[in-house]
């Protein structure tokens, strides 16, 4: 008996032990980046998007001078549509919207983790009244923000 106790409490000890490695920042962002002429835009941004129950949501309030920016995915469904809205110095505002076409991967990282899931984006469809070109760079979308998954052309102003 005197043995089993010892035992017993290494035993409760060694299963007290855990190494939860949970990334700090579990979002995952598409990172759009401007390329071509338009390398900044000087008018004020906003996007925002419509959710999967109708609603929607602005993603991006009013950013000046953008020149890249980070978007949340959304988990399920497989389309994702953002609405871009730029408003110059006139107040004159142009609405272009991107549509993402992408699969829904889960990715287990630890049952003590929250749920999170990668993106694999297939396509991409745009209109063209301030846009002239949206293409994939790298199509999987996960903790990785430090490089480009979506390059998006501007025209250039008049």
């Amino acid at each position: 008996m005197r043995k089993i106790i010892p035992l017993l409490v290494f035993l409760s000890l060694l299963g007290a032990c855990s190494s939860i490695d949970c990334p700090l920042n579990n979002t995952v962002y598409a990172v759009y980046t401007l390329s071509g002429e338009v390398q900044s835009l000087p008018d004020t941004l906003t996007i925002s998007t419509k959710r999967h129950d109708g609603r929607d949501t602005i993603l991006l309030n009013r950013v000046v001078n953008a020149k890249d920016f980070k978007l949340p995915m959304s988990y399920n469904g497989d389309q994702d549509m953002i609405i871009l809205s730029m408003t110059d110095t006139l107040h004159v505002t142009c609405t272009d919207t991107i549509t993402i076409t992408k699969t829904n991967d889960p990715h287990f990282e630890s049952v003590d983790c929250a749920p999170v899931f990668f993106h694999t984006l297939k396509g991409v469809n745009f209109t063209t009244h301030t846009i002239s070109e949206v293409t994939i760079s790298k199509p999987l979308v996960n903790y990785e923000t430090t490089e480009t998954n979506l390059y998006i052309v501007f025209k250039p102003r008049d």
